[in-house]
């Protein structure tokens, strides 16, 4: 047990964590909503029941992701994917949560937090799968759960503290981008299928394509984002 703890990749684990962080504050919303009319003694069954559906459930679609990253190509498409995610991080959808309607029933709460978890965990699941590739083959399991459980407290009971400090720090969401940009970077450069074709040396390659992942999200979100707002102020002004 020892060994298998000096052994782990805990920049991995940190990238996991962040990811959840980042990711996780729409699922916090969430069991809010689901939550929110339910008698006050059976809220927080709702939350810790919904919660551990919801995350049950993601480290099965996870395990199914890490497992056709290795099939040639997929890997690449899961990076460009990763970087609409990253671009679209810095565009956060305030309508989003429109649909998620309040339940006055425990089990009610419990199954639209899972069912609106499974539908909003694309992008986390992505990004958790493409973080895992850094660590062994056979951490990739135990550190994505492990990174799942320690994050867990963190989106619940430290939900609101995390989107305050987001609001605070603006630089903690561009950082968090550009961390998915760096992961969607070295997935398109050490895809199987893509290995083979690339005229630089492999270990040059991640890097390079890493940093211009990170550089390649925030930029573009940069621009979108003044474009958005430029929008905003134009349609208030009419």
């Amino acid at each position: 047990m020892f060994e298998f703890f000096v052994e782990l990749n805990w920049a991995a684990v940190l990238q996991i964590i962040m990811i959840d962080i980042l990711l996780g504050g729409d699922n916090a919303v969430v069991i809010a909503l689901a939550c929110r009319n339910l008698p006050a003694k059976q809220r927080l069954q709702g939350v810790m029941w919904g919660t551990a559906g919801a995350i049950i459930l993601r480290v099965i679609l996870i395990a199914f992701a890490v497992t056709l990253l290795n099939i040639p190509f997929l890997k690449a498409i899961g990076g460009l994917l990763l970087l609409w995610i990253g671009v679209k991080l810095m565009l956060p959808d305030a309508d989003a949560h429109d649909n998620v309607k309040p339940a006055d029933k425990l089990w009610t709460a419990i199954k639209t937090i899972i069912i609106a978890d499974l539908v909003m965990s694309v992008d986390n699941v992505i990004a958790i799968a493409g973080a895992a590739q850094g660590a062994a083959d056979h951490h990739q399991m135990p550190l994505i759960i492990f990174g799942l459980i320690v994050s867990i407290p963190l989106i619940v009971w430290g939900s609101q503290l995390v989107l305050k400090l987001l609001d605070r720090f603006p630089i903690i969401v561009m950082a968090g981008a550009a961390l998915l940009g760096w992961i969607a970077g070295g997935l398109l450069v050490t895809d199987k299928g893509v290995v083979p074709y690339m005229p630089f040396d492999p270990e040059v390659a991640h890097y390079a394509a890493a940093v211009l992942g990170a550089a390649f999200v925030v930029v573009v979100g940069l621009i979108l984002k003044k474009r958005q707002t430029a929008r905003q102020v134009g349609a208030a002004s009419k």
